[in-house]
């Protein structure tokens, strides 16, 4: 069966990239949300297995989205990947060791890396 991998991401045409990036590979199964004020209400019906979630978006960013996420114990260890433009190492980490995101993803990505840090999400519990 299918990994659910919940992508958080403004920009349609990332998101749609995204999507289909990993849906070549059988194991994942993608939905999409553009609007981060509807990220939290799409993660309690569609239960992802993951999420990739996008840090610069309008309306709310993305740490609020990460906050409220995890904040709610039903979700606490779904594994989340920051899927963002923010490539300097010092944003790098504070998301991974300050908010403790489980991966860290920077645009622009190429398919084996983001198919292979998808892979890792589940793998790091296993360890």
């Amino acid at each position: 069966m299918p990994k659910k991998i919940l992508v958080i991401e403004d920009d349609k045409d990332i998101a749609d990239l995204v999507k289909l990036v990993l849906e070549t590979t059988e194991d994942f199964k993608v939905e999409t949300v553009l609007d981060p004020l509807k990220a939290y209400q799409t993660v309690k019906s569609y239960n992802p297995d993951a999420i990739l979630l996008d840090l610069s978006m309008p309306k709310m960013d993305g740490w609020a989205v990460f906050k409220m996420i995890r904040s709610d114990s039903s979700f606490s260890r779904v594994p989340i990947a920051i899927l963002t433009a923010k490539s300097q190492q010092f944003d790098e980490m504070v998301g991974l060791h300050i908010m403790n995101a489980d991966a860290y993803i920077t645009k622009p990505f190429g398919k084996q890396e983001l198919i292979d840090k998808t892979y890792e999400l589940f793998n790091k519990g296993k360890k």
